[in-house]
């Protein structure tokens, strides 16, 4: 009886799987191949949109004050400039990335640097993506709630309707924006299930940017709009070294690098470095890896950063029309008194709830890459995080609660946002890349990526010193 269960076993072992040469060690599990069928691949728009919703964030809300700074002709150069940089940096990347055959930012890190460069950039990464949805979350309780800055009181649009509430409190809102909005985004395990909230953020980013065009368009009709600088307004030195000030905002303005190639989990489909020889059952989706064609991430990369280039510069174009050198950081403060035009207060509210909106739709774009890289740091050897539904569980969770307590007890953006651009943001756009081509383990960057790959280090390092030298000197003046 049992002679017989054994040899039926073994038939039913010989049918469902052929033993020969290229049969594998390991039969793989069923849960993991289902998993991996139920995913058929993303759609080319559903990948610009993604891309775009990485890239256009908060930054596009302090790029008009960059005007005041820049003047608007060197201010728009500018933006035009650094969307360049950007796809120079994301095509070194690429290429090196195919000549590797590794499929993340992390994996091409690793193949260069070893084990120590892909952790770095987990590390950093997390540092700048934290900053980055920190930032988002005190801007929606700037807009619903209000702020007060330099002693003048902002008043949010819930106070502006209903009064001082406590339900309208900043902490009682961010909650309940938190467990509402933001959890729920957050529990799609592929990006391009984000698709068509993607779409909805840039569109809301649109709605933003038509309205602002509109109101100025008015203003120029009857005579109420100055022209503005095309240049900087130079007097002394510290005007000339404030320049470069505005380098981290720019840098953290096209930030997209982290979703372009997959970022690893639990090394993802990159073989482990520095000793280890294990593979993973199979890669971590991102943008290049959700594409149905994943030969068409290059495409999707100008055709983002083009759109999004538009945008700044219309915004930027028009913020600073609208309001001159009165304009504030975050040109959404600007919108809470009179325009001088009719509809001006219902056009206030529309122009901030759609923004507020559109950074909530952004958020778990942004977040998807965190928790990746998180899992991949504690985790390295684990099973994909989307296979482990009590592991994802718990670092989202982990995640959102400490974004939630930073947005509570940082009091403005700017203290995130000149640490992120000046440190994380930089390195992740311009100067790993750079090194990877410098490095170039595979033989495959030209004369001209190395000569550019020198240049990015050098425009990063020395605006970016300038800038926190800049920025420590400024707020050391304002306290004596």
């Amino acid at each position: 009886m049992h002679e017989a269960t054994m040899k039926f076993s073994k038939k039913r072992i010989k049918k469902s799987l052929p033993i020969n040469h290229e049969s594998p060690l390991l039969v793989p599990q069923r849960e993991e191949k289902k998993e991996v069928h139920d995913f058929n691949g993303g759609s080319l728009t559903g990948a610009v949109f993604n891309l775009s919703t990485t890239i256009i964030g908060a930054g596009i809300m302090a790029l008009p004050a960059t005007m005041k700074v820049l003047g608007l002709g060197l201010g728009i150069g500018l933006i035009v400039f650094v969307a360049v940089l950007t796809d120079c940096s994301i095509e070194m990347l690429l290429r090196c990335s195919k000549a590797g055959k590794v499929e993340s930012f992390g994996g091409v890190m690793g193949d260069t640097f070893g084990n120590v460069g892909r952790r770095v950039l987990q590390i950093f990464v997390m540092l700048n993506n934290v900053g980055v949805l920190i930032v988002y979350m005190i801007i929606i309780a700037d807009v619903l709630s209000g702020t007060s800055s330099s002693g003048v009181h902002h008043a949010g649009v819930l106070e502006e309707w209903f009064g001082n509430q406590w339900w309208n409190g900043r902490t009682f809102l961010l909650l309940f924006v938190t467990i509402f909005i933001f959890s729920p985004l957050a529990c799609f395990k592929h990006i391009d299930s984000l698709r068509y909230t993607s779409a909805l953020a840039v569109a809301l980013a649109v709605v933003f940017l038509v309205i602002t065009a509109g109101i100025t368009v008015v203003k120029l009709v009857s005579g109420t709009v100055n022209m503005p600088r095309l240049l900087p307004n130079i007097s002394d030195i510290t005007s000339f070294w404030s320049i470069f000030t505005v380098v981290p905002i720019l840098v953290t303005a096209f930030i997209c690098h982290f979703n372009v190639c997959q970022l690893p989990l639990g090394m993802g489909s990159d073989k482990a470095y520095l000793g280890t020889s294990f593979y993973s059952p199979r890669p971590v989706h991102t943008i290049q890896n959700e594409l149905e064609d994943p030969s068409m991430i290059h495409p999707v990369v100008q055709t983002s950063l083009a759109l999004c280039s538009a945008v700044y510069i219309m915004t930027s174009f028009f913020g600073f029309l609208l309001f001159g050198d009165s304009i504030l950081d975050d040109v959404l403060a600007n919108f809470d008194t009179e325009l001088g035009i009719p509809y001006s207060s219902l056009l206030n509210d529309i122009i901030r709830i759609s923004y507020a909106l559109h950074l909530m739709l952004v958020f778990p774009v942004i977040f998807h890459p965190l928790r990746l890289n998180l899992d991949g740091l504690l985790f390295p050897s684990a099973t994909p995080l989307v296979s482990d539904n009590r592991r994802f569980s718990l670092i989202s969770t982990a995640l959102i609660s400490l974004i939630f307590l930073g947005a509570n007890l940082i009091p403005n953006i700017w203290v995130a946002f000149q640490f992120t651009g000046a440190t994380s943001a930089v390195c992740l756009g311009f100067i790993f890349p750079a090194a990877i081509s410098l490095r170039d383990p595979h033989v495959v960057a030209t004369k001209k990526d190395k000569v550019m790959s020198v240049f990015m280090i050098f425009l990063a390092v020395f605006s970016n010193l300038v800038a926190i030298y800049s920025d420590a000197r400024a707020l050391f003046r304002r306290n004596s």
